[in-house]
């Protein structure tokens, strides 16, 4: 059972969004109990030398203005930490994830905190929650050759724990429109809930 689902929007469409429409399928097949959204449109900047400044300086030893800089970093990887699924949505862009997710990603990925580095190489710490990609491509297959999205955003949820990774696409919409509706009506139906 789904308690907590956080919903990740990454499309720069806010109208006539596929990936946006699959996650509302997606949650209402789901029912969560609550409901966190973080629409990635003109929300998260991306990172830069002050906030790897701040990054990499102990908690303790932080000053005001490195804490500030932190702070919509921390507000992000306490959203992740309070769900239980995150559904991500997401369209390919020129075969990779939108740069708002690439700015997300580098949000919430750090070390102590959502992965150690060990001796053995590194090792998520957000074990016990799943993520379920929502996709929309015009032309990529989904896993295809050229889809450098899927694999990644595959890698980096490993990365920080989350190894439970499920998906409903419509890919190649501009190639076969039919088939891709159909591949996520086929996705959604063997969702688990």
């Amino acid at each position: 059972m789904t308690n907590t689902v956080l919903r990740i929007d990454a499309s720069a469409r806010t109208e006539g969004s596929v990936s946006r429409e699959l996650a509302d399928k997606v949650i209402e097949r789901l029912a969560p109990e609550k409901l966190i959204s973080r629409d990635l449109v003109d929300t998260v900047p991306q990172i830069d030398g002050d906030w790897l400044g701040a990054n990499f300086t102990p908690a303790d030893q932080r000053t005001a203005a490195q804490s500030a800089k932190l702070a919509l970093s921390d507000a992000l990887i306490e959203e992740v930490k309070a769900a239980d699924t995150l559904v991500i949505a997401l369209p390919i862009y020129n075969f990779g994830v939108p740069s708002s997710l690439k700015a997300w990603v580098d949000m919430i990925a750090r070390a102590g905190i959502t992965f150690n580095y060990t001796e053995n190489g590194p090792v998520g710490l957000l074990e016990g929650k799943r993520a379920i990609f929502t996709i929309a491509s015009g032309g990529t297959e989904v896993d295809g050759p050229i889809d450098f999205a899927t694999p990644w955003l595959r890698h980096v949820m490993s990365f920080i724990g989350i190894t439970d990774v499920q998906m409903v696409r419509s890919d190649r919409q501009m190639v076969d429109a039919e088939a891709s509706k159909a591949r996520a009506e086929e996705d959604l139906a063997h969702l688990a809930a």
